[in-house]
């Protein structure tokens, strides 16, 4: 939804670029699940928004030390599009549900300079989650799915005293 909302707003680039948060080679290679389970977001995406999958690339960022991480790594990724004639992009970084340093800075504005120096012309940000109200409703559901009867009415001073009771008998058992 937040892809077809800014879609709306914006109109489609190019090349959608799924920038997902690297980890180590070495990591996958030993069976770490995550780059399957970014890979198998980004093909759900295609599928959700109703476009071909060699529209959206998954790619990985935030790299650091000496070891090699799961490529294609996003920087490198916008380089070669640009170099290659593509002219617009836009970028979103699904693995995470609010922007920080991490989105704004590296995808939001560097990525941007590698991109805009490559050739490309028109790169866009499409910003995470963060406040939006679909995106709370989606963290309120999923809390009182797995609170498991612990969200409760806490007007009701009966319940409250049952709840204290039952947390202070788990506690003295530690």
């Amino acid at each position: 939804e937040k892809v077809e909302g800014y879609w709306q707003k914006h109109g489609k680039a190019e090349k959608l670029v799924l920038s997902y948060h690297g980890i180590p080679k070495r990591n996958w290679l030993l069976g770490d699940p995550y780059a399957c389970e970014c890979h198998k977001t980004s093909r759900l995406l295609a599928e959700y928004l109703n476009v071909a999958p060699d529209s959206i690339l998954t790619t990985f960022q935030s790299r650091f030390g000496k070891a090699e991480w799961i490529k294609p790594y996003t920087d490198v990724t916008l380089k070669k599009l640009a170099s290659e004639g593509v002219k617009s992009v836009q970028v979103m970084c699904p693995g995470f549900s609010v922007d920080c340093l991490e989105t704004l800075e590296e995808i939001a504005e560097e990525n941007r300079e590698y991109f805009e120096q490559a050739g490309g012309e028109n790169y866009q940000y499409i910003s995470c989650l963060n406040d939006d109200d679909a995106h709370v409703e989606l963290l309120l559901d999923v809390i009182n799915q797995h609170a498991q009867g612990w969200m409760v009415d806490n007007s009701d001073l009966t319940v409250r005293a049952e709840r204290k009771e039952q947390v202070e008998k788990a506690l003295a058992k530690l």
